[in-house]
């Protein structure tokens, strides 16, 4: 049976709902975010769930445009999300630059590490998004990382799912899940959302395992 099409494109961009956390860019970043994003030919599709607090996934991650596509979509609409990196990398310039794009440092080798420091942001009394690709890496992988995983369970939040889906130049929201504990079922959830989804090279994209 052919995998199913993804959702239709629905906007250029989405509009947020009420509970979503906003960032107030500079308009100049939110205007080279909406160029970017219509210069390469992207639409949105799906909606974004209205929640104030939630693990967004991205994939699949085969490329390092995968970045620039997430980054210029949440500029230009306005989307309050976050980014870990590691704090060697906020050093010089890059430290404005990360910030304004939401990244916080991590220190990994502290006990808890990245999990450890995106639940406590998310049971916390601000709303947050947390940003993750599981793919980790854009090279290939053979099996998913699972963190974002223990991140919903531990925060008790849900999990949204974002393609990056360079085959019909559409990104969006297919659907969010409540994580039920039960990894390999959640992951096989998170696989059908993202079914017929083409990475920038698809012979790198991996699909959702235990």
């Amino acid at each position: 049976m052919p995998a199913p099409s993804l959702l239709p494109p629905a906007a250029l961009l989405p509009d947020l709902p009420p509970s979503v956390p906003r960032r107030a860019y500079p308009g100049w970043l939110r205007a080279l975010g909406r160029w970017t994003f219509r210069t390469m030919g992207w639409t949105w599709a799906g909606g974004f769930p209205d929640r104030s607090r939630l693990v967004l996934i991205g994939a699949p991650h085969t490329s390092n445009l995968d970045a620039l596509v997430g980054f210029a979509a949440g500029a230009a609409c306005g989307l309050g999300f976050h980014v870990f990196v590691k704090q060697q990398s906020f050093v010089g310039p890059a430290r404005r630059v990360l910030g304004a794009f939401g990244g916080l440092p991590v220190d990994r080798t502290a006990p808890g590490g990245l999990v450890g420091e995106a639940v406590a942001h998310l049971r916390g009394d601000r709303p947050f998004v947390v940003a993750l690709t599981p793919e980790g890496t854009r090279a290939p992988v053979e099996r998913w990382k699972t963190g974002f995983h223990r991140i919903a369970v531990e925060a008790g939040v849900p999990i949204a799912v974002l393609a990056l889906d360079w085959g019909r130049k559409r990104l969006g929201i297919m659907g969010t899940i409540e994580p039920s504990g039960d990894l390999a079922a959640d992951l096989a959830a998170i696989g059908g959302l993202l079914r017929g989804a083409e990475g920038r090279h698809p012979e790198r994209q991996t699909l959702p395992s235990p």
